[in-house]
């Protein structure tokens, strides 16, 4: 495992469990965002040391506007303090933020942020951490084609490089490995272009039980699995 060679490049956490840790525990489901929340620091810290170079984290669908409005609200408040407040905490580590997503129906306030903590991580290299926020994965191929017909391509010159090269933040690479806590074993629309040759893994845990001691298990996981590319 200390064959950085031989390491992902890119793992990809779909977030799940929040809630139902908050109702195991008899607390608010915002308790339960929360929770998680605090554990997203630290299994960035991990992943980055170990020496992989890039991380994704699927935090806010575009589907979960369907949520309870306080919900919602509770969640945008967490999306805004890392992006301000908790910010300072990623740019002393050394970690690049790159926000992936839509910002139809963000309002301008987190836009704003999202502009700020990007520019002020821009030069950072220990690690980039790619926060899926208002997030789809079906939205970002649509868009990343409305893109290319806006800049008046050819039908017969679209390929895939091409629609890659206009997807949200196009330098994150494709997905090596995808960890969905809580044991459920769905992709849920995430990364679903960078996702077509990703390993899949389940973890039997929810997401605010996570610790960084889950990281090694998940590269030896990794290591273990024979990537053969359709080959």
């Amino acid at each position: 495992m200390d064959d950085e060679s031989s390491l992902p490049h890119h793992i990809g956490f779909i977030v799940d469990g929040n809630r139902r840790w908050a109702k195991q525990h008899g607390i608010p489901s915002y308790e339960g965002h929360l929770a998680g929340y605090n554990k997203l620091q630290d299994i960035a810290a991990e992943v980055f040391d170990k020496g992989v170079p890039y991380m994704s984290i699927y935090i806010f669908s575009t589907e979960n506007w369907k949520r309870s409005q306080s919900e919602v609200s509770k969640l945008m408040g967490l999306v805004l303090r890392l992006l301000t407040s908790d910010l300072h905490v990623f740019d002393e580590k050394n970690v690049k933020l790159r926000i992936v997503g839509s910002r139809i129906g963000v309002s301008e306030k987190i836009c704003k942020a999202i502009d700020n903590a990007e520019e002020r991580t821009k030069e950072n290299t220990r690690g980039t951490l790619a926060v899926c926020f208002n997030y789809g994965g079906h939205l970002e191929i649509v868009d990343s084609m409305k893109s290319i017909i806006a800049a008046g391509t050819k039908a017969e010159d679209i390929t895939p490089e091409l629609i890659e090269h206009h997807l949200y933040a196009p330098e994150i690479p494709p997905i090596d490995i995808i960890v969905r806590s809580s044991g459920e074993q769905r992709l849920s629309n995430f990364m679903l272009w960078r996702a077509a040759y990703s390993e899949f893994m389940t973890i039997d845990k929810m997401w605010p039980d996570m610790t960084k001691d889950d990281v090694p298990v998940i590269l030896e996981e990794y290591l273990r699995r024979g990537r053969r590319f359709g080959g």
